[in-house]
Parts: C-alpha cells; structure tokens; sequence
C-alpha cells in the first residue's frame, strides 16, 4: 500500500513517463528507418545495389536495439544485453570482414534487433495512447474547482452528471487526485512491459547467469 500511494512522490516514476513519452516518437521514427531501407534494399537487391543498402539497415537496426537498451538501463534501471555489433565488435582483430559479416548474420539479435523495431512501434501507439489518456483525465479531474462555474464551459464528467456546484467540483477533484495515484502505478506497469520487452528480445543468445 505505502508503494501504491508513494508512486507520484518517486523520481522513479518520472523517469518512466520520460521512457512512456519517447516510446512514439523514437518508435515511429525506428519503423520508419527500417521499412524504408529494407523496401529499398529488397527493390534493388537484383542490381546488388540493394545489398549494401539491406546490411546497412540490419547495422541501423541494431544500432537502434542498443540505443533501447540504454534508454532501458538508464529510464528504468534495469540492465539489459547490447546487440555485440553496438558495442564496437563488428569485426574482431583476428577476423577477416567476410567473417565478420557471417558473424553478424549468424547473431540471434541481429535478427531479434528488426523485430524489436516492430514491437517497440505498437509499445510506442499504446504507451502514446495511455500516457495522453491518463494525463487529459487528471487535469480534467483536478480543474473541475476553477471551471465548474464558468458559464463558457459545461462540465460533464460522465453522460449523465454535469458538475455544477461547488460540492460537486471539489468531489470532482478528489477523484483526480485518487486518479493521479492509480495512474502513477498503472503507467509504471506499463514502462516496466516495455523494459521487459527489450529485454527479451537482446537477451536471446545469452549465456544464462550465474
């Protein structure tokens, strides 16, 4: 109980609306990046021109897996694996490029590395949805007070009551503020899904701990 109500006191928990509120942006932008370069790499794969644009990407793309590892580690502090090629070990120095090649493409989290791109894209829609949703019912909650009687506005909280007294208002608000502990905790849910996630995708491959 005493988490539950400390929630909205936690930098923890802000940290992981910060993670919540980049999920779209960077999720759009990450599925952008690799529906283009893989339709352009497959387009002119049969002029070899595509191939260098298709390895290009798959290197992106786990450039783009390690970046969310980190923004895991660091918003959520919680560790997760970086994909070998993001931390500098593309070619080894006793390896030829060929071989570094292969390595690559025989990587689990090459390949893990795309389908995280996808899957941060839906986590990015709903973590968009949830965070714009749960923000707009708390400031409409909480202003019920200092809008109530203003004759420009008709304050509806639900199809059938029309909060029009000052009683009704202050009721209003201390449903927000009941809101703001639930929402804290559910958007921390939320973050916490998307960590795992990552995590269990770059962490295929791994050697089990200790």
């Amino acid at each position: 109980m005493t988490e539950f109500f400390a929630a909205p006191f936690r930098l923890g928990t802000y940290k992981r609306l910060g993670y919540l509120l980049l999920a779209f942006p960077l999720g759009l932008a990450y599925f952008l990046g690799l529906t283009v370069g893989g339709s352009v790499g497959l387009g002119l794969a049969v002029t070899w021109v595509g191939i260098p644009i298709l390895l290009g990407t798959l290197l992106a793309t786990t450039a783009v897996a390690g970046v969310e590892a980190k923004l895991t580690t660091v918003l959520l502090d919680r560790e997760v694996s970086v994909p070998p090629a993001f931390r500098g070990e593309f070619r080894r120095a006793d390896e030829g490029y060929l071989d570094a090649l292969r390595r690559f493409l025989a990587e689990p989290t090459t390949w893990t590395s795309v389908a995280l791109v996808f899957v941060r894209f839906v986590f990015g829609i709903v973590a968009f949805t949830a965070t714009v949703t749960a923000g707009s019912v708390l400031l409409a909650l909480l202003a019920a007070p200092f809008v109530y009687n203003d004759p420009t506005v008709t304050y509806v909280t639900t199809e059938f009551v029309t909060v029009d007294t000052l009683p009704e208002a202050i009721g209003t608000a201390c449903v927000g503020v009941l809101w703001l502990f639930l929402a804290a905790n559910l958007l921390n849910v939320l973050a916490g899904v998307g960590g795992r996630l990552t995590e269990a995708f770059l962490s295929v491959g791994d050697e089990p701990r200790q």
